[in-house]
C-alpha cells in the first residue's frame, strides 16, 4: 500500500507531471527580493486570519528566492489551501478558487539537505516524485514530520522557514472538514474554501 507521505506529498501533490504548466516568466528584479536580508519575512493574509513566515536564506537561498519571486509577482494572491491532513500538513500555493492550477516557473533544485527539519510550524516545498520538481506549492507542518527529512537513502522535502505569527490560524485550518473532490481527484480537500487573499514581502 502506498504510504500517506508518498501519496500526499509526491505525485498527487500538484498534478500529473504532463499536466503541470511551466512557463518562462520574466525574472523579478533582485532588489525586490531583499537580497541582503538573511531572514526575509512574508505576510499571508488568509480568510481565516494572517500568518507571517520568516525564511532562512542562509540555509535555503534558492528556495527562498523562488518563494519570494512568486510572492512579488502576485502568484499566491486569491489562491486556496487545497489539501489539509490533520496532524500532518496544510498545503497551498497552486490553485485558484475555481480549482484551476496556476502556471508556474521552472522547477528548482532540492535543498532538503540544509539542516532544517520538517518540525511543527515550519514551512516547506511540496514536490512530486522527482526531488527537483518543486515550483510554487508549499505546506505547513502540523506536527514534527521528520519522515519528510532527507536521509542517506532519499531526498527530503525542503524546509525554508517557520511560522513566526499565526500558528493559531494554521491550527484552525487543520480543523476544517475535508472530503473527496472529483474535480482534482483526491481526498483531503477542504469542504469550506480557505483563501490566501494576498501574500506580501514584509518591509525591512
Amino acid at each position: 500500500m502506498e504510504s500517506p507521505v508518498k501519496r500526499i506529498l509526491s505525485a498527487a501533490l500538484g498534478c500529473a507531471l504532463l499536466l503541470c504548466q511551466s512557463v518562462k516568466a520574466e525574472p523579478v528584479p533582485l532588489e525586490q527580493l531583499q537580497p541582503d536580508n538573511p531572514f526575509p519575512a512574508v505576510k499571508l493574509e488568509t480568510s481565516m486570519g494572517d500568518i507571517i513566515i520568516e525564511m532562512d536564506r542562509n540555509r535555503s537561498p534558492i528556495t527562498v528566492n523562488n518563494f519570494l519571486s512568486y510572492v512579488a509577482k502576485g502568484h499566491y494572491d486569491n489562491t486556496i489551501f487545497h489539501r489539509i491532513m490533520p496532524g500532518f500538513v496544510v498545503q497551498g500555493g497552486g490553485y485558484t478558487v475555481d480549482i484551476k492550477e496556476k502556471p508556474v516557473d521552472e522547477p528548482i533544485v532540492n535543498e532538503s539537505g540544509n539542516g532544517l527539519s520538517n518540525e511543527r510550524m515550519t514551512v516547506a516545498m511540496a514536490r512530486m516524485d522527482d526531488p527537483h520538481s518543486a515550483t510554487s506549492q508549499f505546506y505547513f507542518n502540523l506536527d514534527d514530520n521528520t519522515k519528510l527529512d532527507p536521509s542517506f537513502r532519499r531526498w527530503g522535502y525542503t524546509v525554508f522557514g517557520e511560522v513566526s505569527e499565526g500558528e493559531e490560524v494554521i491550527d484552525a485550518m487543520a480543523a476544517v472538514r475535508t472530503g473527496h473532490n472529483a474535480k482534482v481527484g483526491w481526498d483531503n480537500f477542504p469542504l469550506t474554501t480557505i483563501m490566501l487573499k494576498r501574500a506580501s514581502i514584509v518591509p525591512q
